[in-house]
C-alpha cells in the first residue's frame, strides 16, 4: 500500500506510525531533519505562534547540545560546514 490514493484512506496516526517505522528501518535521518525544519512553520500555520518560536529556540539549543565538540579537533572538521553555510548565506557578521 504505497499509492497516494490508497495512502489517503489511512489516518493521519496511522500515515505517521507507517513513516517513522520505514524511517528508522531505513535510518534515514533526512526524513526525521525534514520534520524538524517543518514543524515551526507547520505550528506557525495552524495558529501556534509563540510555540513555533519556542520550537526554534529549542531546536537551536538541542543542534548546539549535540554538535558541541568536546575536542579542538573535532571542532576544527566542522570549519567547511561553517565557511560553506557563511558564504551561503551571510556575510558572518554577528
Amino acid at each position: 500500500m504505497s499509492q497516494p490514493e490508497d495512502l489517503e484512506r489511512l489516518s493521519t496516526r496511522e500515515l505517521h506510525d507507517r513513516a517513522f517505522s520505514l524511517a528508522r528501518r531505513r535510518l534515514d535521518v533526512r526524513f526525521f531533519w525534514n520534520l524538524l525544519e517543518a514543524a515551526p512553520a507547520v505550528e506557525a500555520g495552524s495558529g501556534h505562534q509563540r510555540e513555533a518560536e519556542a520550537d526554534i529556540l529549542s531546536l537551536s539549543q538541542r543542534v548546539d547540545d549535540v554538535v558541541h565538540p568536546d575536542t579542538a579537533e573535532e571542532a576544527d572538521a566542522f570549519r567547511p560546514f561553517y565557511i560553506e553555510y557563511l558564504v551561503e548565506h551571510g556575510s558572518g557578521q554577528g
